[in-house]
């Protein structure tokens, strides 16, 4: 799959971003995003709510593990951080969440990176020269 790098100037650009790229994504999609701390994956994750009209506020499930919003799709927002495993992942239900109909984004994939669809959508964030900068390479979908 092509991929394209955007950089971004503030959270604001990073979370546009998010929101255009969730129109072109279908019910069922899995985006693993990958990135060191403060990199902005929370942020990117807020840009997709706002995407899907999500009302709620969107913050980490860092100590949750999962946090789900209601949106013209379901978000399922999954933070594999604290975990060591792929089956520490599927005792989580993570096997349910990618076989869901709704969008399900998770920071720290390569937790799980086995049993990952084939098909996810791997978006990487780094940070850039400026504080508020991000670079985000992501895959194109047509």
């Amino acid at each position: 799959m092509k991929q394209r790098t955007k950089l971004t100037h503030s959270p604001e650009e990073t979370q546009t971003l998010a929101a255009e790229l969730v129109t072109t994504l279908a019910p069922g999609a899995v985006l693993a995003l990958h990135g060191e701390l403060g990199a902005g994956k929370t942020c990117f994750v807020q840009g997709l709510a706002q995407g899907l009209k999500v009302q709620q506020p969107v913050s980490s499930p860092t100590y949750t593990l999962v946090n789900e919003y209601r949106g013209h799709l379901a978000l399922f927002h999954i933070d594999l951080y604290r975990l060591q495993t792929a089956d520490q992942a599927l005792d989580l239900g993570l096997d349910e969440y990618l076989e869901g109909d709704g969008i399900t984004v998770i920071e720290w994939p390569e937790r799980a990176a086995s049993v990952l669809p084939e098909n996810t959508l791997h978006i990487y964030l780094e940070h850039g020269e400026q504080a508020d900068e991000r670079r985000i390479r992501m895959p194109i979908i047509t």
